[in-house]
């Protein structure tokens, strides 16, 4: 994983260094939020099924985990030089070429564990400690599988290095070392040692014998699953208004979108019309289901379910639909939801006043107790 690539030489090169490990700390941050923000709503919904419900140091844990993800990628392989600036990188297969360099770096004068030798073997190691620790501590799985994930991981990143990135690049741009096989699977064998440190009970991804408990109702439970609506109808949203706009690329056919309002316009839609339709089959929306909640009325299905929608994340998007300045309305209704949220019995807010209906667990025979 060493970097050979030629370019402009700079007067401070640590200051560059320095700088470029922040650019590509925030890119893995970035896209580590933006994977997090699309995988929420199926991560609450498993959490929920799973765990029986959602606890903040695993979430962070996940959180790091994704993040962690990308920045595997943007330190090993970023930045892609330009064509014009690539030196020919070499190979070392010899396996035991570090010994020789820790050899050297302990005959030189000076402080040994800062020998640039030295600290790339440490880094190797500290870089895949993470893998192993997230494979036992989120995964569940052992030192074999750690280790395998380590090799595995690193082997892909080197092939990729000497591949030149697949091709993308006449040759490879950063030597292909087998002792960065060789260190990051230690990594990964020392991670998943440390993984240790977590009990047992809080490992892994088996479902918890009290994961079907119904747990009380509270408002932050409620918010979550008003969250998971949102982002949910967010990505979906975006993710069909980009998909209508690559269509309507394919059947132009000359680079030109035909309309790029239409595609928002029908990625809308459907976004509703997947709502309103799980809904009216259900009686609750997405977020409901990912957090196991639901309203308990007495109104017949046929009416309550309707109003259960328009009294949530319905008559937030329809009312974002209209045209402005009405659209501005669905900022009025989100904020009168929060608020109605924290100051109806149990949290049931809009929906369960437009419903006469009890926030209730969907997991409960009886309803569950209100929570604060």
């Amino acid at each position: 994983m060493h970097s050979v690539v030629a370019g402009a030489a700079t007067l401070d090169a640590p200051y560059a260094r320095r700088v470029q490990q922040v650019h590509l700390g925030v890119i893995a941050v970035v896209l580590g939020g933006l994977a997090g923000i699309v995988l929420f709503v199926p991560f609450v919904a498993l959490s929920y099924r799973r765990r029986g419900g959602l606890s903040v140091g695993r979430s962070l844990l996940w959180i790091a985990a994704v993040v962690y993800f990308w920045a595997i990628w943007t330190y090993t392989l970023l930045p892609l030089p330009e064509p014009d600036a690539i030196r020919c990188a070499g190979v070392n297969l010899d396996v035991w070429a570090f010994v020789d360099d820790i050899r050297g770096a302990s005959a030189r004068p000076g402080n040994m564990l800062t020998d640039p030798a030295v600290l790339q073997l440490a880094l190797n190691v500290v870089l895949f400690l993470p893998l192993g620790f997230f494979v036992r501590v989120l995964g569940g799985r052992g030192i074999l599988v750690a280790v395998l994930a380590g090799l595995g991981t690193s082997l892909f990143i080197e092939t990729t290095q000497l591949t030149g990135v697949w091709g993308l690049y006449p040759c490879a741009y950063r030597v292909f070392d087998v002792d960065d096989l060789l260190t990051n699977t230690t990594g990964a064998l020392l991670g998943s040692i440390a993984g240790f440190v977590v009990p047992a009970r809080h490992r892994g991804l088996a479902v918890t014998p009290d994961a079907d408990d119904p747990d009380p109702v509270t408002r932050r439970r409620r918010l979550l699953a008003m969250l998971c609506d949102v982002l949910g109808a967010a990505v979906l949203q975006v993710t069909l208004a980009v998909g209508g706009q690559l269509v309507q690329l394919v059947v132009r056919g000359d680079g030109v979108v035909i309309d790029g309002a239409l595609s928002s316009t029908i990625a809308a839609t459907l976004t509703a019309g997947l709502w309103l339709v799980v809904t009216l089959a259900t009686g609750r929306t997405i977020g409901d289901l990912a957090t196991q909640l639901r309203y308990a009325s007495a109104m017949p299905a046929w009416l309550a379910r309707p109003l259960r929608f328009l009294g949530g994340i319905g008559g937030w998007m329809l009312l974002g639909a209209l045209p402005a300045p009405w659209s501005a309305l669905a900022g009025v209704y989100a904020v009168v939801a929060i608020v109605l949220l924290f100051t109806t019995a149990g949290g049931r807010g809009i929906p369960g006043l437009v419903t006469a209906s009890r926030l209730v667990d969907a997991r409960a025979t009886e309803p569950a107790r209100p929570g604060r």
